[in-house]
């Protein structure tokens, strides 16, 4: 089986891709790992990316398709994370990869701000925590617990209309073909991988 997984920035969308992989037996597969990888071991893809983004350059959708191909070959399932952003990229994954399924984490822009902006991280060892669970410290090693630059109100709001204008074209692109389901985000993390093996189940 072959799933795709959407769903705006804080969503949960990683965290659940590596349960649902590992419940499954799928390979998870997310475009930020993917490009960490082949820069990293300097393949000609990697150097290619490498060369837009040290300029502050989107990576151009034929190298991020091709850098996809690359990884899905020789899996038996894979649940990809990032990847297709667009109905472009959705539409030249469809040469070399077919869908079963595309999970949809609808959460409501407050429930998400809510979330991200409380999330916090130690300065000294960079362990993430959570306001609402209490900390004045961080709970592994008693540092200082800092906000991220990008988990302000301003960024977020940023973020979530920029996804927003994205995704709306592939959820559609998706309902037409009868593969999206649509999970609504609420609860803990647990019932949340709950709702999406039983939807993939079906």
């Amino acid at each position: 089986m072959n799933v795709i997984m959407l769903g705006p920035p804080g969503s949960g969308k990683g965290t659940q891709s590596v349960f649902i992989a590992r419940k499954m037996g799928l390979t998870p597969l997310s475009t930020g790992a993917i490009f960490r990888k082949n820069i990293a071991e300097k393949t000609e893809l990697g150097k290619l990316a490498e060369s837009y983004i040290a300029d502050g350059k989107l990576v151009p959708d034929e190298v991020t398709v091709n850098l996809v191909k690359d990884s899905v070959k020789g899996t038996d399932g894979v649940i990809l994370d990032g990847f297709p952003r667009t109905v472009a990229q959705a539409e030249a994954l469809e040469t070399f990869l077919k869908v079963d399924k595309v999970v949809y984490l609808d959460v409501e822009f407050d429930a998400l701000l809510k979330r991200l902006t409380g999330r916090r991280e130690c300065r000294k060892c960079g362990a993430p925590t959570h306001i609402s669970l209490g900390f004045t410290s961080c709970p592994q090693c008693g540092g200082e617990l800092i906000q991220r630059a990008d988990d302000t109100e301003e960024v977020i709001t940023k973020r979530f209309t920029e996804y927003e204008k994205a995704t709306s074209p592939l959820v559609e692109f998706y309902s037409k073909k009868g593969n999206l389901v649509r999970i609504e985000a609420k609860g803990s993390i647990e019932e949340i991988t709950e709702k999406i093996f039983e939807a993939l189940e079906k």
